[in-house]
């Protein structure tokens, strides 16, 4: 009931938004984690080929964050999320329709170009809609939507596959032209601000802001570490049981933990200590939760992992959304969050080959990498906190209005 209430006190906008995310993870998870399959065994493609679909669409989305940033911050979020949805749809639809190797890399490139420009527009939208009073619980709650809608999504793909994965692709394409529809027609026209810099500038002005650099590098180790839900348990779950079943399991901890827990914890920590504490420590937590393994390679020990890196990703992730804006001007919102995402995209990359790597090595190697990235994430964070050079969250503003210049009612195309 509590967090229904929540909900309710956030402006209609971020409501909106809530329910947004709910429908893109649903409708993301319900088609992407069976493409490889699709493309491989219904398709007839070989693995290169595979390898080129998908990672087009990832290179797509992760080198083109700094783009729907940009987009964000000079055309409005607003457009740009009604955009990135309908490049999606389309995306979705040609993975549906199509079968040349044309056509797939065609919809991998727009569904990765949806993703790089939808991401951050909408969490400069969220930034921008929430008070400075409710942007850490705004941001708590949009967690828990996208955790639904992964969880969710797999569960409807799964029983759409049994038409076949066509039914699935478009039932996917379908949710992301509803939820177009709906944010053209509900989501608030916003003024742009009047801009004397070229894009060029922007992205230079915040690659040079220092303070926002060393936190973004300090911040790599918690998109390292969560992506271990898709590289490291799973392979160590396997092992552990035999049974491939066992990961379903990981997720479902990791689900259950966030919808129960991740307001509350958002409510307390934000009433007490400053946001670089509760990062440091949630940080800290990513990182130990990789001990137990070292101690057990039974499945309860995972599962425990599992909680604990959530638990973690639950305490410094919404502070860390909302300190982003914090950093710069209020006009370059979009952008901060862009450069930030590149960043992570970049790192998640790197530090899965570290971990790949050290699987080949030794048992023991992954999790002490882990924990390591963990510590040193913590202790970064807790420089910066004890330096001064983390802003206040009350900083993050709404851009000033020029009533001269409107933004687009219509999706701008560069989404």
């Amino acid at each position: 009931m509590r967090t229904l209430r929540s909900i309710r006190a956030l402006p209609p906008a971020v409501r909106l938004l809530l329910v947004n995310q709910l429908g893109v993870n649903t409708g993301f998870y319900l088609l992407v984690p069976y493409l490889a399959t699709h493309l491989g065994q219904d398709l007839g493609l070989s693995a290169a080929a595979v390898g080129v679909v998908l990672g087009v669409r990832n290179l797509s989305q992760q080198g083109l964050f700094i783009i729907g940033g940009s987009a964000a911050d000079r055309l409005g979020a607003r457009g740009v999320i009604i955009a990135g949805c309908a490049l999606r749809t389309v995306g979705f639809a040609l993975f549906a329709l199509g079968d040349g190797l044309a056509v797939l890399i065609a919809a991998s490139v727009l569904s990765g170009l949806a993703g790089a420009l939808f991401n951050p527009a909408v969490r400069t939208c969220l930034a921008q809609e929430a008070s400075d009073e409710q942007r850490a619980e705004a941001f708590a709650l949009f967690n828990v939507f996208a955790t639904t809608g992964a969880l969710i999504g797999p569960l409807l793909g799964t029983v759409l596959l049994l038409v076949d994965f066509r039914a699935a692709a478009l039932t996917a394409a379908g949710i992301f032209a509803l939820l177009t529809v709906a944010q053209a027609l509900a989501l608030p026209t916003r003024p742009l601000p009047r801009t004397s810099t070229r894009v060029l500038g922007d992205w230079q002005e915040v690659a040079g802001d220092r303070r926002f650099t060393a936190f973004a590098l300090a911040l790599v180790g918690v998109y390292v570490l969560e992506s271990q839900l898709y590289l490291l348990l799973p392979d160590q779950a396997r092992r552990a049981t035999g049974w491939d079943g066992a990961v379903s399991l990981l997720f479902l901890t990791s689900t259950v933990a966030n919808l129960a827990l991740q307001l509350r914890i958002t409510r307390r920590l934000q009433a007490s200590g400053s946001r670089g504490r509760w990062i440091a420590a949630g940080l800290l937590l990513m990182g130990l939760a990789f001990l137990p393994p070292l101690l057990d390679d039974g499945l309860p020990a995972l599962l425990l992992t599992v909680l604990l890196l959530h638990l973690g990703v639950m305490v410094a992730q919404p502070f860390v959304m909302e300190l982003i804006p914090a950093f710069g001007r209020p006009e370059l919102t979009g952008t901060y969050y862009g450069l930030f995402y590149v960043v992570s995209g970049l790192a998640a990359a790197l530090g899965n080959a570290a971990v790949g790597r050290a699987m080949d090595t030794a048992d023991w190697a992954p999790w002490l990498l882990c924990c390591a990235i963990g510590l040193t994430g913590a202790a970064a964070v807790a420089a910066l906190q004890r330096s001064r050079r983390l802003p206040s969250p009350a900083a993050a503003a709404v851009p000033h209005e020029a009533p001269t210049v409107t933004e687009p009612s219509e999706p701008s195309g560069s989404r």
